[in-house]
């Protein structure tokens, strides 16, 4: 079986990465003649998708089409060319819509009554300035005074979401199915560098068994209220011992996919792939607790060991998978024997929290060694208050 990845930088590395482990040959499909994704495929085309003619022959042997990228253009001729070609297309466009906009996603939320931050004339600074289009924290800016938002939505012509600014840990928890046949397959916890972009993944989350139900039925109310089909990402962060939802992404997500397959051994493109090939959804056979995982991105300089956001493995040369990494049970990485600039994603496992992260500063502290690095850095977000 064939999958086409459309689009080969960070969710591309996902969806490549999770359908290479359950048996697909993979084609990766982007504009650029190098992405990070395009070493961890069968075969690598460069084209622009919006050249439907040139598009179509590319997918002529395609089973299905997973959409890695959020351009509104593509994804319309992505449509129309597997459509016409009867070709399945893992994407749900109507889902996509609402959540591509913050401020269609904050209607929904009120809607569906889910708790959420509070909005700019119900509290106080600091508060969030979110551009309306845009995943992640992609254009978020932190105000503390009236002045700084003022000066921001003076500067700018787009549309913004204000919320009041909560901190406190955050979780992520994918819903994958159809309406009437949802699944909520782990929820991870995540950590965060210095610019609020993730850094680290880990699982099985430290919530508690309420709050998990909890943001389970949170997650399942959207996605029903969506009629998702197919796979949509719900961040929470936990303020006052009450979950606020942040943010939902109706596309397929990066790094939680990945974290969720090693420490329960669900491959959400196994099951992306059986929803739009309507093929019956099968769960992993194995009934073992899940492992204790650490998915992190560090960045290796010539004197430096840094862990850091996601960004750091966006756009760089074509990545590679490398078992047993310094010791890590897979790692994503361009590292090359002759470079002292790299960077990779570490994927940790073992049995207990204490034994996975024991393990995990055993790996930093060999490649420190190993390229005699004395500094580390491991940065978290700064308090606004």
């Amino acid at each position: 079986m064939l999958a086409a990845v459309a689009g080969g930088n960070l969710q591309g590395v996902e969806a490549a990465y999770l359908l290479q482990k359950a048996g697909w040959d993979v084609l990766v499909i982007d504009r650029k003649p190098m992405v990070p994704a395009a070493g961890l495929c069968n075969s690598f085309v460069q084209l622009d998708v919006t050249s439907k003619k040139s598009l179509a022959r590319v997918l002529k042997d395609v089973d299905l089409v997973v959409p890695a990228l959020e351009n509104d253009a593509a994804l319309a001729s992505l449509d129309q060319v597997t459509r016409s070609n009867e070709i399945p297309f893992a994407f749900d466009a109507a889902a996509y819509a609402v959540s591509s906009s913050k401020l269609k996603s904050e209607q929904l939320f009120e809607r569906t009554a889910v708790p959420i931050p509070g909005r700019l004339s119900k509290c106080q600074f600091p508060v969030v300035a979110k551009p309306d289009q845009g995943s992640g924290s992609q254009g978020v800016k932190i105000c503390h005074h009236k002045t700084d938002l003022e000066n921001i939505l003076a500067q700018s012509n787009e549309q913004w979401l204000i919320q009041e600014f909560i901190p406190g840990p955050s979780y992520s928890l994918e819903v994958i199915g159809m309406p009437g046949q949802y699944r909520t397959p782990q929820v991870t916890d995540l950590e965060m560098d210095s610019r609020y972009d993730c850094k680290r993944v880990t699982a099985p989350s430290h919530l508690t068994a309420t709050h998990i139900s909890e943001f389970k039925q949170l997650s399942l109310t959207l996605a029903e209220a969506l009629s998702l089909k197919g796979i949509m990402d719900v961040e929470v962060i936990l303020h006052e011992n009450e979950l606020k939802v942040i943010e939902i992404d109706a596309r397929l997500p990066s790094q939680t996919p990945t974290t969720v397959y090693w420490s329960t051994g669900l491959n959400m493109l196994q099951l992306l792939a059986a929803i739009f090939l309507n093929r019956p959804i099968e769960a992993p056979s194995d009934n073992r607790p899940p492992a204790c995982v650490i998915y992190e991105h560090i960045c290796v300089t010539s004197n430096m060991l840094e862990v850091t956001g996601e960004h750091i493995m966006s756009g760089v040369d074509a990545l590679r998978v490398c078992p047993d990494f310094f010791g890590a049970d897979d790692a994503i990485t361009n590292y090359a024997t002759d470079w002292n600039n790299w960077v990779a994603t570490l994927i940790v496992t073992e049995k207990n929290p204490e034994a996975v992260w024991d393990k995990r500063n055993s790996i930093i502290a060999d490649i420190r060694k190993k390229f005699n690095l004395e500094k580390y850095q491991d940065s978290v977000p700064q308090d606004p208050f």
